[in-house]
């Protein structure tokens, strides 16, 4: 299988951490994940064959026909089926930055698949018709970027709580809301109603979904680490509260997520700096 990441263009950099993508190779058939819910949200285009679901128990959230969908896990699990002929470029929104590029209320995004066209309508659907079509990477990459910087809305912004997301993802959501509240100088009521105009959830949701992100992450990503140390670095109370946590998030036990992922295939990118990152023919 083949893998990318490359930093978007510089007028995208503050608002889309990365695109990546990743092509299988001739006859192979790779053992897509389940996505977890998590505080960003990601664009996909396919130049080859789209997504399914892995279960039939999840075809009441069916995923799009279409060669582009946009995802924003927020409460529950999605099982990709194993697939030959994988082609697809990613692009992964900073936390709360999605609402730069819609004026959709980010709440109406969230857990659902979502055709292109769903989201940014007729030029949406035009974008992800001439990728799908597109002869290279490079081409592909100049029309998706194209079109991003075309969507992009600097009034659908709200600076505090851009401001806010920022610091509770960098801390894991070690900030307590009230804390928080004061260092913005608001009441947590004002806090709360601007947080959900801005990103559909509230402060204390997305804090507990940023020290879910981070600690299934560093699990992933550093298999060596011992566990336990991993749940406690990132802010839980103990083993148990992970694991409550978890079976609330993913339906599963920790445990068996983490056996079947350690075999499979995740969507968790390493760190840009760190990454091994393969150029773009």
């Amino acid at each position: 299988m083949r893998q990318f990441h490359l930093l978007p263009a510089p007028p995208l950099q503050p608002y889309i951490d990365r695109l990546w993508g990743w092509e299988s190779a001739p006859g192979e058939t790779i053992a897509l994940p389940t996505l977890l819910p998590g505080v960003g949200a990601e664009l996909y285009f396919h130049y080859r064959l789209p997504f399914h679901h892995a279960s039939p128990e999840q075809a009441s959230r069916p995923l799009p026909a279409a060669s582009a969908h946009l995802l924003c896990l927020r409460s529950a699990p999605l099982a990709l089926a194993a697939m030959a002929d994988v082609g697809f470029i990613a692009v992964r929104f900073r936390t709360s930055m999605l609402a730069r590029f819609t004026p959709v209320p980010i709440a109406q995004l969230h857990d659902r698949a979502l055709d292109i066209a769903d989201v940014w309508g007729v030029p949406g659907l035009a974008c992800a018709t001439r990728v799908a079509a597109a002869d290279s990477h490079a081409e592909r990459l100049g029309l998706i970027q194209d079109f991003l910087l075309r969507q992009l809305r600097p009034e659908g912004a709200d600076p505090l709580i851009e401001r806010a997301v920022d610091v509770l993802y960098r801390t894991h959501g070690g900030v307590a809301i009230e804390q928080l509240a004061q260092r913005l100088q608001l009441g947590r009521r004002q806090l709360e109603r601007r947080f959900l105009a801005g990103t559909g959830q509230t402060p204390a949701g997305l804090r507990r979904l940023c020290r879910f992100h981070h600690t299934v992450r560093a699990l992933l990503l550093t298999p060596s680490t011992r566990g336990l140390d991993t749940v406690l670095r990132y802010g839980y109370f103990d083993q148990a509260h992970f694991i409550r946590d978890f079976r609330t998030l993913v339906h599963t036990t920790p445990q068996r997520y983490l056996r079947q992922a350690r075999d499979m295939t995740h969507f968790y990118n390493p760190p840009r700096a760190q990454n091994g990152t393969m150029q773009v023919p």
